[in-house]
């Protein structure tokens, strides 16, 4: 049976980055933020359902999602992101569990679950190994602002919502430090395939 590694980390520690290079050996993998993004999209229950809540405010021009705006609101009110996650993470974990299926049916020796929140939404339950990109928080801090045009203040209250840094690592079989270069992050994914590969092969 093809086993499965989750891969998950705080906003903008390189969790595609990693599964990238993981894909360069053969490995499959499936991003939960994709996934996510498929359930909102126009014509999907949840995105009726979170227009029906918020108004025209979330919708850009064309009638899609206008995630700023969204955003704004959910971290700006706890209870406002339970409602959300409420209305995405049971449609999210239906396909996911239907992608890891395909995978799982495929010739890789193992595959991947990639997640923002595999321990805070309970997907941590799909997966045989937790697998922790980690970056220091100011770095991450950095890295946010820069990508998503957001400011300090805003890109710290993301980090916030996020599991604490100190509990994800508590909870990682392994941990990839993803501060360093490209050469250095290879390196460790190449160990780690290997690593996963007897693992598998145990399994048989």
């Amino acid at each position: 049976m093809s086993l499965t590694i989750g891969v998950t980390g705080g906003i903008a520690s390189g969790k595609s980055t990693v599964a990238r290079a993981f894909a360069a050996l053969g490995i499959p993998w499936v991003d939960a933020d994709d996934i996510a993004r498929e359930v909102v999209e126009p014509g999907e229950p949840a995105l009726a359902a979170i227009a029906e809540r918020y108004g025209a405010r979330v919708l850009d021009d064309a009638g899609g999602l206008n995630r700023r705006a969204l955003r704004e609101i959910v971290f700006a009110a706890p209870e406002e992101r339970r409602w959300l996650e409420s209305q995405t993470h049971p449609r999210i974990r239906e396909r996911l569990e239907a992608c890891l299926a395909d995978m799982a049916a495929g010739p890789a020796p193992y595959h991947l679950l990639v997640s923002p929140l595999l321990l805070e939404s309970g997907q941590a339950t799909l997966v045989d190994r937790i697998l922790v990109v980690d970056v220091p928080e100011a770095e991450q801090v950095q890295r946010t602002a820069n990508r998503d045009g957001v400011d300090e203040t805003q890109a710290r209250a993301i980090i916030a919502a996020q599991l604490d840094r100190r509990a994800r690592l508590a909870r990682a079989d392994d941990i990839i430090d993803n501060s360093g270069n490209e050469a250095a992050l290879t390196r460790q994914v190449e160990a780690l395939d290997r690593r996963y590969r007897r693992l598998a092969e145990a399994r048989r």
